[in-house]
């Protein structure tokens, strides 16, 4: 009986200490998943988690003893438990917070990470380490021996943090998200704290404002969402976000990055994972994607059914172009993260009835799989074709890339087999890039690289690594599968290069090293995300700025003078503060240096400075030049500076501009026959430079693409009634009023009446 009552005394004790230490554990497990968004799950984020958690715990450990001491200790509890939860609110708002700092980007990774979840993490952790003492001091008044009562928290405490930890990376975090369990952890201590001082009004004062910023920062409502937003408790609502989940590896997330066509893009956490068009399955995007299309097409020869094995899926979208292709293949997709199947069913193009069959294991679990069941006298599973696209950024899983995953990949493959690996780093480094060729050479007889274009030797690219033990002619087989495609095959000597620079490093189990390999393209890539935060700030501005402008403009019609010119002022320094802006992300970011100029010129523009618009279109053409690229965005400088110079009274200089405008288009064109903004934009420019005719069959592809977009109608009947082609130009002008009609929208049909009557006269006239 008296063991019972001393058990009943500590119950309180113990039943406290195992919610905290619950609490500790899933705070930890959440925290990782919050700065993941924006720093990834690198060794360097899980190590700075640990190191921050361990840290926070010992000095809360340490002022929790003084307080223990100095302080009644229930109320004490109440203090603690209430500044607990406010840390949890503080916690949401730093995270949201901190990922847009442009300062903190400017830092070396390794001291951004730390310092990133420093903020996040170190508070809660200490607040939330303050407990364990208090408690401790409380139950030895009570505890029949320090001994006994000592152990017997310590249980209470490993027992509440295994339960956390588990239900929080089995069920909570894939239930709810990662923020919504911050705020119960938030309310879990705000509870404790109201049972520990029931009389304490400044507890329910905070409980009151804790109930309001939840309500802000959870609930439904635009009022809600609006308010969240405000005051960081909540990401902004991202109207281009179509999905977005939590699952038990990370977030995933699709995104529209165009309406014409609709262009999406998978991302988990912070990395894009795949790029599609929806409607069409068969168009590849991405540069690793292409290379496996291309060696695909010409080393399956006439084979009906290759078989495929992909380690990734990136959403699923290399596998659907496998499927167009060779529908009766086998394609069997090892995806670990039933949550990315979701996505790509859901929002990504990815049909819920597909023959694609997905492994919901890991990858090196499942070859393993496979080779323990072979040896077991099972049947012997072999593939044409393993791909591996799981190797980017900071977050390569080490196991993918050892000695000894090369050797049950290279038992998996047939005879003629041949193993695609893509992977990122720089040319200026290598040293990742090197330890991967140098490792797979040991298993294989023949290894090659494909790179990208080359365009800048510090900035993190693509390149995919061919492993066989048949020597094959790559580059013969890309450029006869892909013209469009730009590539570097590494001869002889730069691959010895590449080993050199990795100090001839063997990855095996026993050793992957992969943060300290990679450390130089993870810092690039903090310098990538920087220029994209600087653009989408000045984005965001110039978008304020380009609002003031309209409303002067509306102020103007409306003899409302004073306000207009004030409206326009504030519009004009918008602009102005915007454009310093592109500029920062000009210069830490080759990949938005081309945009930003563009976007300079055309606020130039609008500001009614040609000159300097004049000189924006300049720099972003030599940023194109100097760096060797090949892309398409360049064509709308092109234009742009094109009109400029014809207005300035340089038509032969505006004229060549026009004619590099097209021929930029056309080649974004071929690599993307679907991009129907690229067919318009093909169409203006030669409309622009007189060249009715082709003007006339560019609107003509566009409009065949989106038949349901008025202007192309317009813009088409233009073109041909320009050629003195009245009768094609009527046709369209008709099936344009066909469209207005059935959508019932009547000024358009009144505008659109009198050009009829005129294509109908000049019709009549041509026959006369």
């Amino acid at each position: 009986m008296g063991k019972a009552r001393e058990c009943l005394r500590l119950l309180t004790p113990g039943a406290t200490v195992f919610v905290s230490s619950g609490c500790v554990m899933i705070l930890g497990l959440v925290a990782s998943r919050l700065v993941a968004q924006d720093l990834g799950s690198s060794l360097y984020t899980w190590t700075s988690v640990i190191g921050i958690m361990l840290a926070g715990i010992s000095a809360g450990t340490y002022a929790g003893g003084r307080i223990a001491d100095r302080y009644h200790p229930r109320r004490a509890l109440a203090v603690l438990f209430g500044a607990s939860s406010a840390a949890c609110v503080a916690a949401v708002i730093l995270n949201h917070a901190v990922g847009d700092w442009l300062w903190l980007w400017r830092l070396i990774w390794p001291l951004h990470v730390l310092i990133h979840v420093s903020l996040v993490l170190l508070l809660p952790a200490a607040l939330l380490g303050t407990v364990a003492p208090v408690i401790a001091k409380i139950a030895l008044d009570r505890g029949p021996s320090a001994g006994r009562t000592i152990g017997i928290l310590c249980a209470w405490g490993a027992a509440g943090g295994i339960v956390g930890i588990f239900a929080a990376g089995f069920f909570l975090i894939p239930a709810f998200g990662s923020t919504i369990i911050l705020w119960s952890i938030g309310a879990a201590m705000l509870v404790l704290a109201v049972l520990y001082w029931i009389s304490c009004w400044t507890v329910y004062l905070w409980a009151a404002i804790f109930a309001a910023l939840a309500t802000m920062g959870v609930a439904g409502g635009d009022w809600a969402e609006s308010a969240g937003a405000s005051m960081l408790l909540r990401e902004r609502a991202d109207p281009n976000t179509l999905y977005a989940a939590e699952t038990p590896f990370c977030r995933v997330a699709v995104r529209r990055v165009s309406r014409r066509p609709d262009r999406r893009v998978l991302v988990q956490d912070r990395l894009e994972r795949g790029e599609v068009v929806m409607g069409d399955a068969a168009g590849l995007h991405a540069f690793s994607t292409r290379v496996f299309a291309a060696l695909t097409h010409g080393l399956a020869g006439d084979r009906k059914k290759p078989s495929m094995l992909l380690l990734g899926s990136s959403g699923y979208v290399f596998a659907r172009h496998i499927k167009v292709f060779w529908p009766d293949s086998l394609v069997e997709v090892i995806e670990p993260d039933p949550g990315v199947t979701r996505a790509a069913m859901a929002a990504f193009g990815l049909d819920r009835n597909t023959t694609i069959k997905t492994i919901c294991a890991g990858a090196r679990d499942y070859a393993d799989q496979l080779q323990w069941r072979e040896q077991a006298g099972g049947a012997a599973k072999r593939y044409d074709f393993i791909y591996a696209d799981m190797m980017n950024d900071g977050s390569v899983p080490p196991e993918l890339v050892t000695k000894e995953f090369n050797d049950r990949i290279a038992s998996l493959l047939a005879e003629d087999g041949i193993y695609v690996a893509n992977l990122t780093d720089t040319q200026e480094s290598g040293r990742f890039l090197g330890a991967i060729v140098n490792t797979l050479e040991q298993t294989f007889a023949n290894v090659c690289v494909i790179a990208g274009p080359g365009i800048l030797r510090s900035v993190p690219e693509s390149s995919v690594v061919v492993a066989a033990e048949r020597k094959l002619d790559i580059a013969a087989i890309l450029s006869g599968q892909d013209g469009h495609l730009k590539f570097r095959h590494l001869n002889e000597s730069e691959m010895a290069d590449l080993r050199d620079r990795c100090g001839s490093r063997i990855l095996t189990d026993d050793c992957v090293p992969i943060e300290n390999l990679l450390a130089p393209a993870v810092r690039q890539g903090a310098d990538e995300v920087l220029s994209h935060k600087y653009f989408d700030k000045a984005r965001a501005l110039q978008m304020e700025g380009h609002a003031d402008l309209l409303a002067a403009q509306a102020l103007a019609h409306g003899h409302r003078d004073s306000e207009s010119v004030e409206a326009r002022r504030q519009g004009i320094e918008k602009y102005r503060r915007s454009i310093d802006v592109y500029t920062q992300a000009a210069k830490w970011g080759s990949s938005v240096a081309i945009r930003s100029y563009y976007e300079i010129g055309m606020m130039r523009m609008e500001m009614d400075e040609p000159q300097e618009a004049v000189h924006a279109f300049a720099d972003a053409i030599k940023c194109h030049d100097g760096a060797g690229m090949q892309e398409g965005d360049i064509a709308a400088v092109h234009m742009q500076l094109g009109l400029l110079l014809r207005r300035a009274g340089k038509p032969r200089d505006g004229h060549k501009q026009l004619e590099e405008a097209a021929r930029w288009f056309r080649v974004e064109l071929e690599r993307d026959p679907l991009a129907v903004t690229a067919w318009e934009q093909l169409g203006d420019t030669l409309a622009f430079a007189d060249d009715m005719k082709g003007a006339s069959e560019a609107f003509e592809k566009a409009l065949s693409l989106e038949p349901g977009y008025l202007p192309h109608y317009e813009k088409l009947a233009r073109s041909l009634e320009r050629q003195g082609r009245y009768a094609e130009a009527l046709d369209v002008a008709r099936r344009q009023m066909a469209l207005l009609k059935k959508s019932g929208q009547q000024e358009p049909m009144a505008q659109l009446t009198p050009y009829i009557e005129l294509l109908e006269y000049r019709k009549a006239k041509q026959r006369l």
